[in-house]
């Protein structure tokens, strides 16, 4: 006869498991606590209360139940006639198994309606052990902390007559990695700080990383979430780089309040338009054509995220252009089905993100490092023009769209962006040109310069940095670019501001650096 406890807060599949099991060949025992017991009951399945066991009520509102030894040394036990006699004299018989998920802790601190107390509250104590002490003993004990796991475990124990060792190793390995990312959670919430303690789940493994020899897996902070907590409506599985990407263009989307779309490729934004203030999200295809045009030879076999609904006629603004990832917030039924004929794309509907990742962390040799996001200027920030010559209202606005394309260019970032149609400026904003990663700034702008072409005539100009010499706004003036907005805090702004009055060219500084490392 096996005996199993449960105790859980998540029922999901817990009564469909339970009968499940009940088809082995031999008979169950279930010792189960309070709501759990109370779940099982009202299905008809015969059940012992924990308190049968420990002889011991529960206590101070239920904090107390399983804290027993007559619990934890019929779960600690190991398979040896010295410790199963050992238990056995004191009346007690061994647990085989051991189906325990904790209290919501994540759930209530992310609540905007709970107190400290509720926090505190939903600490689990008990859980934590059951699980700890289960995954301890996995030599003998089966734990189960994940309701996706009881359909897998229970058909696995009816065919063998017992779940397999390897199988309860790795049942081990993740209920351990449930407690450290539980006390994680705690630990960053009473200290506010994540500098040490942050772990993952694993969600899948991946084909490779970056490139072919080397191995890769996708983690995430909570369980059971997806790639951009989204759902992938059709393609193959996301690859390393494509993950990477998307992140990238989902995040860089994100960043406009109005209709927009954006075109990664290697980690590198090819594309970026936004609609004006009048335009509805009916007109996103708009937004997708000028982003699109920005760099059409580099937006073959990208990644393209839009804000807004995608449509059939943002889906027209492809013509013939191939695409790894599509990224939206929602699609239409009509243009699923257009989709559906594309075999090769990858389709992602994803909400829109809210920016609650607050740190960013990169791995270095023999550590990490971590930063605050750069969501933007700070709050506060007040830009200010530094030129005689005044920019115009629309040069205002399309410097503060650039401004805000250069947040997710990699330095050294020049952007230069345009109307998206000149004779009506207002329609929205778009790059015609950007110049990335370079070690040097002028050779940034001189890769602008060069993918804008005509385009570049006219254009306003955002660097992600000061400069520090005059020699990028003499590049500017060549160009005929005209405006420029910038950090400004060079020891030559002077140099700079002087080459654009001779030009008559306005130029804002923010008192904001956006590097992108």
């Amino acid at each position: 006869m096996a005996t199993i406890l449960m105790s859980v807060t998540d029922k999901t599949g817990l009564v469909t498991f339970a009968k499940m099991m009940q088809q082995a060949d031999e008979p169950m025992t279930y010792i189960a606590s309070g709501g759990t017991a109370k779940t099982l009951e009202e299905a008809g399945i015969p059940v012992m209360q924990v308190s049968q066991v420990t002889g011991s009520p529960e206590m101070i509102g239920g904090r107390v139940k399983t804290l027993h030894p007559n619990i934890h040394a019929a779960i600690l036990a190991k398979n040896t006639e010295t410790d199963l006699s050992e238990i056995e004299s004191f009346g007690i018989k061994a647990i085989d198994m051991v189906i325990c998920n904790l209290y919501e802790f994540e759930k209530a601190i992310s609540s905007s309606v709970s107190s400290e107390a509720d926090c505190i509250e939903h600490i689990d104590i008990g859980g934590v052990a059951l699980l700890r002490a289960a995954a301890k003993n996995f030599d003998r004990v089966t734990v189960i902390c994940d309701p996706s796991d009881y359909d897998s475990i229970a058909k696995e124990y009816i065919e063998n007559g017992c779940v397999l060792l390897e199988t309860r190793r790795r049942l081990a390995a993740k209920a351990f990695a449930l407690c450290t990312q539980y006390d994680a959670a705690i630990t960053r919430w009473l200290t506010n700080d994540t500098v040490i303690f942050r772990s993952g789940y694993l969600l899948e493994e991946l084909r490779y990383g970056e490139n072919p020899h080397q191995r890769a897996r996708l983690y995430t902070h909570e369980p059971n979430k997806t790639v951009l907590g989204g759902t992938l409506l059709q393609g193959k599985q996301l690859s390393y780089n494509n993950i990477l990407d998307c992140d990238a263009a989902w995040k860089t989307v994100s960043l406009f309040s109005k209709p927009a779309a954006v075109v990664i490729k290697h980690l590198t934004p090819c594309g970026i338009a936004e609609l004006g203030e009048n335009a509805s999200d009916a007109e996103l295809e708009y937004a997708v054509r000028a982003a699109i045009a920005c760099d059409p030879v580099s937006a073959f076999g990208s990644i393209i995220a839009v804000n807004r609904t995608f449509d059939e006629k943002a889906l027209e603004a492809f013509g013939s252009l191939f695409v790894e990832c599509l990224i939206a917030p929602r699609f239409t039924e009509g243009v699923k089905q257009q989709l559906a004929k594309k075999k090769n794309w990858r389709i992602i509907e994803a909400p829109m993100p809210a920016f609650s990742q607050k740190e960013e962390f990169r791995s270095v040799l023999n550590g990490f490092l971590i930063q605050d996001t750069d969501c933007g200027d700070p709050e506060h920030t007040s830009h200010r023009v530094v030129t005689e010559t005044k920019p115009t209202e629309i040069q205002q606005k399309t410097l503060a769209f650039a401004w805000k394309a250069c947040l997710s260019v990699k330095s050294n970032a020049i952007v230069l962006a345009a109307p998206i149609d000149a004779r009506q400026p207002e329609r929205g904003f778009c790059t015609v040109g950007i110049g990335c990663g370079q070690p040097n700034r002028v050779d940034a702008g001189r890769h602008a310069i060069k993918r804008a072409g005509e385009k570049a005539i006219g254009s306003c100009l955002a660097s992600d940095a000061f400069f520090p010499f005059a020699d990028t706004v003499e590049q500017a003036v060549k160009a005929k670019i005209a405006a420029i907005i910038q950090p400004g805090g060079s020891i030559r702004d002077d140099d700079s501001i002087q080459a654009c009055n001779s030009a008559n060219i306005p130029m804002i500084f923010t008192g904001v650096r956006h590097f992108k490392h």
